[in-house]
């Protein structure tokens, strides 16, 4: 664990958090207000995913937009992760991951460098749309700047995931947009293709959920 998810004085924050709510009754609206932590980096990080364009048209329901938004506060011991979808076609079902790479460039295109490996890819949280198309999830585990694999085995180093994406969990729900075979991305390692994913920092070239990179070094790594 590293030193800055450990805050000064914790109890006295605590009561002074606790005082706040019982004056205001606006805890939860201030929970969800951007605002620095003591070691100077945002308690709330908000970023979007991005459709895998070719699979549009069997996420969109009547010629819906799909959109999915993600909100992630940082915590003492871990972090907290909710993400929204609206607008999907209803009753599909995903499966959520974060992983090493994007397959999307900063501006939307391509990555003309990706070869189809999303690098390593940790299983996160099962996605359902509803009756109206929406979806909703809540994760808690170490996301912000620290998330990372490693296996000496496969002589894996520490590896940090910091994109966001699902895949589909049924082939079958892809098949319309041309996607025959499967991928390994649910628990049965029988899943449909990518849905949507985050897009890399123009200038770091990571993803989001690195918010204190490191530029001074090529490439660009992340201050955990």
């Amino acid at each position: 664990m590293s030193l800055h998810r450990l805050r000064p004085c914790r109890a006295f924050g605590l009561a002074l958090a606790l005082a706040a709510l019982t004056l205001s009754g606006t805890g939860t609206a201030a929970a969800l207000t951007p605002h620095n932590g003591t070691n100077g980096t945002s308690d709330t990080t908000r970023f979007r995913l991005f459709p895998n364009a070719t699979f549009l048209p069997c996420l969109s329901a009547n010629g819906s937009t799909p959109r999915v938004e993600a909100e992630v506060h940082r915590g003492e011991l871990n972090d907290t992760m909710d993400i929204q979808l609206h607008g999907f076609k209803p009753d599909l079902d995903f499966d959520l991951f974060t992983v090493q790479r994007s397959n999307q460039l900063a501006n939307g295109n391509p990555d003309p460098a990706f070869t189809g490996s999303f690098g390593l890819a940790w299983y996160q949280s099962d996605l359902h749309t509803d009756h109206h198309g929406d979806g909703r999830a809540r994760i808690r585990t170490i996301l912000l700047d620290q998330i990372f694999g490693f296996d000496p085995d496969a002589a894996l180093p520490p590896t940090n995931t910091f994109h966001v994406g699902f895949w589909f969990n049924s082939p079958s729900d892809a098949a319309a947009c041309g996607f025959t075979g499967s991928t390994p991305f649910n628990g049965e390692h029988n899943a449909g293709p990518l849905a949507f994913i985050t897009r890399p920092d123009a200038v770091t070239n990571l993803g989001p959920l690195c918010t204190k990179p490191n530029t001074s070094t090529t490439p660009a790594t992340c201050n955990p």
